[in-house]
């Protein structure tokens, strides 16, 4: 029986290049590389950004996350590494992880197995410290917004109604609800204050949907932070902060350029939650890695009715981008949970419960296909338990929509395991698509939201608590109402009780407060008890983490 090694240990035997050897797979000279080390680098887009778009995107999406796991990222860094395999030239584009999951439930999130981005112990640590550069410019924001009330407060801020929050990357729910500026008149106005994590943060959400220096500092800009005692917005740009914002972001907007475990060139690049934000890596990176190879392989956080619907509805409407094909990401021990399955049993073989469960992938794959009319695959990320009569089920069920399965085995062999869904990938991607939205940005935030809960959840419709009815007032007399809707939900269930497995009928959607982010381009409605601030678990991932002596890491997934 072969050895079990964790994926940290695979990672760190890992025989990595120069980076600027992995930058010239894909043209990138010398001078276009800003070192972070031997093994990371940011690249210069400006000297990119008249060259034309010439790849095919590929979105790999997922169904509802369970405890059981999906591999949605591992099968992203798989089926990259298998398109350039197989002679495609190709490019990986993902999210960088937050310190708050690392520490928290998940550990690592840098792919897994032999489908790896390394060096993954930087990647899932401090990286190139965009994080912390998104977290002093939040902070940055916070301090001039208070100071300013401090000194006099001549825009009129009415301090009950600041909806800015500071932000820290760490799972800590002993900061979701605080009072400060306590102590006396020298120490600040006291008023009620919160953090969020910084990957809910509007300026991350900002940070991925910029297009350049420019476009950054204008939507920072616009961002709103706090409303008057007449109840008029107050944004960043009143404060006249976003200039220094910029100034701590001018480095970190550069794409982070790293290599997978068979030295394929990858982007880590920004990292919103899918579940609070909109779930994408940043468009920076994506359109740059679109100038530079012939394929794309892009990711979005959670689910298919978070992160996909985000990615299309969002960041492709933004951005004038398409995916050629998509990939659902599944697992048969996660089917076996939708359908009720405990998961110290997911293991055991059991037709009737994978049956049960099977209408939650199928939902996400008709949802791709009728509401956003695009062509999809369903990757089935392979483990030693399923067995074929299981597998065989799953493929009888997707082609009976029409859907293609690939069974993937990146997670053992790397790109050769992810051959058959590279070869499907590819057959899409030759086939005419194109994307419709499942709402029309002209209709009004309520409408929008009704058919995001009808098309997408398969609600009944949608509730508005009293606070989210003023709020909805408010922000349609604001003349925000003809944007995007950011829907923040949990990721387990496609309604707002993450209870509801599998795929749920009969319920409806309740949003208990609406809150636009001017300067991304949405508004955010959030709905039944998601928290922009999460929480650690008992036994948080955090506590098997260490050093060794020689200063190793282990423990981190």
């Amino acid at each position: 029986m072969a050895e079990y090694k964790s994926d940290i240990e695979i990672a760190q035997e890992a025989a990595m290049l120069p980076i600027s050897e992995v930058a010239a797979k894909v043209g990138l000279a010398e001078d276009q590389l800003e070192h972070y080390g031997k093994f990371k680098a940011k690249v210069d887009v400006n000297s990119l950004r008249d060259a034309p778009n010439r790849a095919k995107l590929i979105l790999v999406t997922a169904i509802n996350p369970t405890p059981a796991g999906e591999g949605k990222t591992t099968t992203s860094v798989g089926l990259a590494d298998a398109m350039n395999l197989t002679g495609r030239k190709t490019m990986l584009c993902l999210r960088e992880p937050s310190l708050g999951p690392v520490f928290g439930i998940k550990g690592g999130a840098a792919g897994g197995g032999y489908a790896q981005v390394v060096p993954m112990e930087d990647i899932n640590l401090h990286f190139t410290g965009d994080f912390h550069a998104i977290g002093a410019a939040n902070n940055l924001c916070a301090a001039m917004l208070d100071n300013h009330i401090k000194q006099g407060n001549e825009l009129g801020i009415d301090p009950r109604r600041i909806t800015w929050k500071r932000c820290v990357d760490m799972n800590d729910r002993q900061l979701r609800n605080v009072v400060d500026g306590l102590g006396g008149i020298v120490h600040g106005v006291p008023r009620e204050d919160g953090f969020d994590i910084t990957v809910a943060s509007e300026v991350m959400a900002v940070f991925c949907l910029s297009t350049s220096l420019a476009d950054l500092k204008a939507r920072l800009g616009r961002m709103v932070v706090a409303y008057t005692y007449g109840h008029a917005p107050v944004t960043v740009h009143d404060l006249h902060a976003e200039g220094a914002m910029t100034a701590l972001l001018k480095d970190a907007i550069n794409p982070n350029l790293v290599q997978t475990l068979e030295n394929n060139p990858a982007f880590v690049h920004g990292g919103p939650f899918a579940n609070i934000a909109h779930g994408c890596n940043s468009v920076m990176a994506t359109a740059t890695a679109m100038k530079m190879a012939d394929y794309v392989v892009t990711e979005a956080g959670f689910g298919a009715d978070l992160g996909a619907e985000k990615f299309l509805d969002i960041k492709c409407r933004a951005t004038g981008l398409s995916p050629n094909a998509v990939v659902v990401v599944a697992t048969v021990r996660a089917l076996k949970h939708n359908g009720g399955v405990a998961r110290d049993k997911l293991t055991t073989p059991d037709l009737a419960a994978l049956e049960a469960g099977i209408p939650n992938l199928l939902r996400h794959v008709r949802n791709i296909q009728e509401v956003f009319g695009l062509p999809v695959v369903v990757a089935i990320n392979a483990f030693p338990t399923d067995t074929q009569d299981e597998l065989d089920l799953v493929e009888r069920k997707c082609h009976e929509l029409g859907v293609n399965v690939a069974v993937s085995e990146v997670w053992s062999k790397g790109g050769e395991g992810g051959r058959a869904l590279a070869d499907e990938v590819v057959r899409l991607c030759d086939q005419p698509s194109s994307l419709s939205f499942a709402y029309d940005v002209q209709d009004s935030i309520e409408d929008k939201l009704h058919a995001i809960a009808t098309k997408i959840y398969h609600a009944d419709g949608v509730d508005f608590d009293k606070r989210a009815r003023q709020q909805l007032a408010q922000l349609t007399n604001d003349g925000y109402d003809k944007l995007p809707i950011c829907v923040a939900k949990t990721q387990f269930s496609f309604s707002d009780d993450q209870t509801l497995l599998g795929a749920p009928e009969g319920f409806r959607i309740t949003v208990r407060n609406l809150k636009v982010s001017a300067g991304a381009g949405f508004v955010v409605a959030l709905t039944g008890n998601v928290m922009t601030m999460p929480g650690l678990p008992k036994v948080p991932a955090a506590e098997k983490i260490d050093v060794t002596d020689d200063g190793r890491i282990v423990g981190l997934f």
